[in-house]
């Protein structure tokens, strides 16, 4: 039982020494990665470079327990930290201890939320994250991130998080860009593209970090020529709970939800590609927002503010040869020595570096070959990618969010309202039924005979474009028509609207003289025709295992055999025929 929460007592028993050269080299990479890049995500955040090092670590452990993904490296990931701070940005908080006190109250929030859908198994819900969706959000966020840092990079004093005003604010400042700053980000930017260029493996965020410490320390005669990060405290992070009162949960709730969901989808994408790599073991979705819950929840008793599995520390991870969760346990003592004795050599770390570190980190996820590709070969989802990009790039984060989900359901709605509807004959020489359309003169069509196929669920939305396409069919074939033949094969479901549609349908064919034939039904649409009476309304005999059956009573009005009445009739609700 325990196993099932804590996936740690599944694998520990294992562990293999030959996994400790490649957990133990993985860790310390990861570790040494965590440390900049928290310290700019929480900058990101909007807030003290510490709370990136606090969300490095609690979190980090908590999920080496209960993960069931054993090389997804977490911590703070720059999409969530700008969520947070364009959420946090628009409550207008009075302080910078009240924005702290919401920003870690909001991981506590994130964690009951996912823990909650953990247990509730709602991890099939990241599924309504289209990839269009994803890419479009992903592409923007870049680009909000990328823009928000640049204030950092030109040394500019801009208050403002929305993407627009950021961006006019920098123009209108232009002329006052510290050139410090602007040099030192940018060498910052060319030595990092170099190094990994070099040796994608090399910690090359880290090495820019020492050299501009080393570098302002020695020969920055004025302080003030440079924006620095200055005083971090040192020391672990204090056990503290969260300012909980209404107020704060009305307000958070809404940003708390997104990430959440958020969060997850991505966690799940991550995991999933490294669980396909790697065959060695499986990704419980279920299990996973359990643990991404608990390490916010845990993480935010230590000031953590909302966490995400990283890509690019999973990637690495991947690529160190990590095997199980002592990689993330060796990155947390990595962070912990940080902590403990590192801090105060930080003190001189210019913010600009960290902006570098941020624009070459977001410079990866910006996607240009899918919208491509989509433009090509499904433009609806192109445009269900561009109201995204376009809505998240102009609007914000949160909106971003809402207009893709909401734009991606109308789209699916749009779809099923108006599926495929195919008009079948016969192909010359055999039994096959295929769409008229596609076969040319290798199709026989009959003028009594009309076979119509449906391609989706037929339900509300669509029962009048079925009607519609069947009459309007029916229409073609003129007086001659005796007989149509409607393969269900591809309905796999039939909702209370469309029984009542189709019952209308069957009388005003009687009253035509025309006899109404289905076939093809699979088992869950057939339970529904026997539960709702429509199979007697229809008469079981017009039901057939396939068309060319019902071609064939329809041509030469030959009776079934018994195994075909059996498993026409056979339904949950017909037990005697069962």
């Amino acid at each position: 039982m325990l196993k099932r929460y804590f996936p740690i007592l599944d694998w520990l028993p294992k562990y293999k020494k030959s996994y400790l050269t490649g957990d133990f080299s993985a860790g310390i990479t990861v570790g040494i990665m965590l440390i900049p890049q928290g310290m700019a995500y929480a900058l990101i955040a909007g807030l003290p470079p510490i709370y990136g090092l606090y969300a490095a670590l609690v979190p980090n452990l908590i999920y080496a327990f209960t993960g069931s993904s054993r090389k997804l490296a977490v911590g703070p990931v720059a999409l969530d930290s700008l969520i947070v701070a364009s959420s946090l940005a628009a409550m207008k908080l009075a302080s910078l201890e009240a924005y702290i006190a919401m920003a870690v109250f909001l991981a506590f929030f994130v964690g009951i939320i996912q823990l909650v859908m953990g247990f509730m198994r709602l991890g099939f819900l990241s599924n309504f994250l289209s990839r269009p969706v994803v890419s479009g959000f992903t592409s923007a966020a870049a680009f909000v991130i990328a823009i928000s840092q640049l204030k950092h990079f030109f040394g500019l004093n801009v208050q403002t998080n929305n993407t627009v005003k950021t961006l006019v604010a920098i123009v209108d400042q232009i002329a006052e860009t510290n050139y410090y700053d602007l040099a030192i980000g940018a060498g910052a930017v060319l030595v990092i593209v170099v190094l990994k260029k070099l040796h994608r493996k090399l910690p090359a965020a880290m090495v820019v970090v020492v050299l501009s410490i080393i570098g302002i320390y020695f020969f920055m005669v004025n302080e003030t020529d440079v924006h620095i990060v200055g005083q971090i405290p040192q020391g672990l992070p204090a056990f503290q709970l969260p300012q909980l009162n209404t107020d704060s949960m009305i307000m958070a709730f809404p940003t708390a939800l997104a990430l959440a969901f958020i969060a997850f989808a991505e966690a799940m994408t991550i995991a999933k590609a490294v669980e396909d790599k790697s065959k060695e073991y499986f990704t419980d979705a279920n299990q996973e927002l359990k643990a991404l819950g608990t390490s916010n929840l845990v993480g935010s008793l230590f000031q953590s503010f909302p966490i995400n599995a990283g890509l690019s520390r999973t990637a690495v991870n991947v690529d160190e040869g990590a095997k199980t969760g002592i990689a993330s346990l060796v990155s947390v003592i990595v962070v912990a020595i940080t902590l403990l004795f590192l801090t105060p050599f930080f003190y001189y770390l210019p913010k600009s570096v960290l902006g570098a570190i941020i624009l070459v980190a977001v410079y990866g996820l910006i996607d240009l070959k899918y919208p491509k590709q989509l433009w090509k070969q499904r433009k609806d989802e192109f445009y269900l990618l561009l109201v995204t990009f376009l809505t998240t790039l102009i609007l914000g984060i949160s909106q971003g969010i809402i207009f893709g989900v909401l734009f991606s359901l109308l789209l699916l709605v749009n779809r099923t309202s108006k599926p495929h509807v195919a008009i079948l004959g016969r192909i010359r020489g055999t039994d096959y039924f295929k769409n008229i359309n596609r076969f040319g003169d290798d199709i026989e069509q009959f003028e009594h005979t009309l076979v119509i196929r449906f391609d989706g669920q037929l339900y509300f939305a669509n029962k009048d474009f079925f009607k519609n396409q069947l009459y309007r069919n029916m229409a073609k074939k003129g007086d001659a028509l005796k007989y149509v033949i409607l393969n269900a094969e591809a309905i796999n479901y039939v909702d209370s609207s469309a029984l009542n549609l189709l019952g209308q349908v069957v009388s005003d064919l009687k009253k035509q003289k025309i006899e109404l034939l289905i076939a093809g039904a699979i088992g869950p649409t057939r339970d529904i025709l026997f539960s709702s009476g429509l199979a007697d309304e229809l008469g079981k005999e017009n039901l057939f295992v396939r068309t060319s059956d019902a071609f064939e009573y329809c041509e030469n009005l030959s009776e079934k055999t018994a195994i075909q009445s059996k498993i026409t009739q056979q339904s949950q609700q017909n037990t005697s025929v069962t």
